[in-house]
């Protein structure tokens, strides 16, 4: 008998797609955020998601921005640099017909931010590699190219066992916890 293949899934935690699982490619680096950090998230976000614009940066699964938009978000930009992540991530988007509400963009997080805004966001998600400096780099290109509608909300995750990146001046902490290896705060700019 053979042994089954290992395979990786999502699970979409509440609205429309309510225990939905979805397929994950096995790539090294690639870290869903956990159900217990995104059923925190979303319980703090639950009067702010329907109709919101969100932008979910180094979006890997797309398990922020799948969230989203099964809760009503009236839409979310997808932005990953890895091509075979992105396919899936838009193949998971045709498995929902939600295609109209959701847009998977090819390209680094940070190239795309170093562009002036041609829309500004509701609610951003910040969760890029924990071994990186992208985090760094991710948040001032937010308030200085115009991505952040008034009052926007920015989600970060990143590695508790790192001192904390710091956020632009005017963003305010709104929530935050820590779960295993991961702090996670939202701010509202």
């Amino acid at each position: 008998m053979k042994p089954r293949a290992k395979t990786n899934s999502i699970r979409i935690i509440a609205g429309q797609w309510r225990g939905r699982r979805l397929p994950v490619l096995d790539i090294d680096g690639l870290r869903p955020s956990t159900d217990r950090v995104r059923e925190t998230l979303f319980n703090w976000l639950m009067h702010d998601i329907a109709g919101a614009r969100c932008l979910d940066l180094f979006a890997g699964s797309g398990a922020l921005g799948l969230e989203c938009l099964s809760r009503g978000a009236s839409s979310v930009v997808f932005v990953e640099s890895d091509k075979r992540i992105a396919s899936q991530l838009q193949q998971n988007l045709q498995i929902l017909n939600c295609l109209d509400g959701g847009e998977v963009i090819v390209q680094s997080a940070i190239n795309f931010l170093r562009h002036p805004a041609a829309t500004q966001f509701d609610l951003v998600f910040l969760d890029p590699p924990f071994d990186s400096d992208l985090l760094a780099q991710a948040m001032p290109l937010l308030v200085e190219n115009g991505w952040l509608a008034d009052g926007a909300l920015v989600y970060v995750e990143q590695a508790s066992k790192k001192d904390p990146e710091e956020p632009p001046q005017n963003w305010q902490d709104y929530k935050e916890g820590k779960a295993g290896y991961c702090r996670y705060t939202v701010y509202q700019t």
